[in-house]
């Protein structure tokens, strides 16, 4: 509903609650269910060059980021993506409607630094959104790509957090409720979206974004 991907809303929220590394392994799980919804809906939009090669450098470089998670501060991390977070929103409220032009280069490199981002700070989709809007996709080959690419990245990662033992056990019992939620989640926004205007929305979200983005990044300075 927003525009821009739910971990960039949802994680920040989940940090207010949980340390950085639950919380990543949390959003994750919520964000594979809505990837896998969108990619149920438009599955015969793929665009399998796109998949091959914007997808294949994200997983790659997911990779890479989610092994250096186990070895950089919680809290450098977590004002690494009030940084994120910050320049997002100011950049989206400034140019709202920026994207990158698609060429085969556009398409390792924006692969590359979203997903390394997706793996590192758990939130690589509006830079990936960016990339891949420059390629013009019929929206419904935009959407089947862009949640399989995500869903690629989501994965790839899910399985080094766990393996780093970055969610207790304790908190397994989440895991159901956050498929209800997804699924809630997606049906509301549905609903609200015709009643509120998106432009509108979407400005009041990148706000919130920046707030707390600062929050992150103000909590690692002092």
């Amino acid at each position: 509903m927003a525009g821009f991907g739910s971990s960039t809303i949802f994680l920040p929220l989940a940090l207010l609650f949980f340390d950085f590394r639950t919380a990543l392994v949390l959003v994750a799980f919520f964000h594979i269910i809505g990837n896998i919804g969108r990619i149920s809906f438009f599955k015969t939009g793929l665009d399998k060059t796109l998949l091959i090669k914007f997808g294949l450098p994200s997983v790659i470089f997911t990779l890479v980021g989610a092994m250096l998670v186990a070895y950089i501060s919680q809290d450098i991390l977590k004002g690494m993506l009030g940084l994120f977070l910050a320049i997002y929103a100011l950049f989206s409220l400034w140019k709202e409607n920026f994207s990158m032009r698609g060429s085969a280069i556009i398409s390792i490199i924006g692969g590359a630094i979203s997903g390394f981002l997706a793996g590192l700070i758990g939130t690589g989709g509006p830079l990936r959104a960016a990339f891949l809007v420059g390629f013009n996709l019929p929206k419904e080959k935009y959407i089947a790509t862009a949640a399989a690419i995500a869903l690629a990245v989501d994965i790839t990662r899910i399985p080094i957090y766990f393996s780093q033992g970055f969610l207790n056990s304790k908190y397994y019992w989440y895991l159901p409720i956050l498929l209800v939620l997804a699924l809630t989640g997606s049906f509301t926004g549905k609903q609200l979206l015709q009643k509120i205007p998106q432009a509108k929305f979407k400005k009041v979200i990148l706000i919130a974004i920046l707030l707390i983005g600062i929050k992150f990044i103000y909590d690692l300075i002092f």
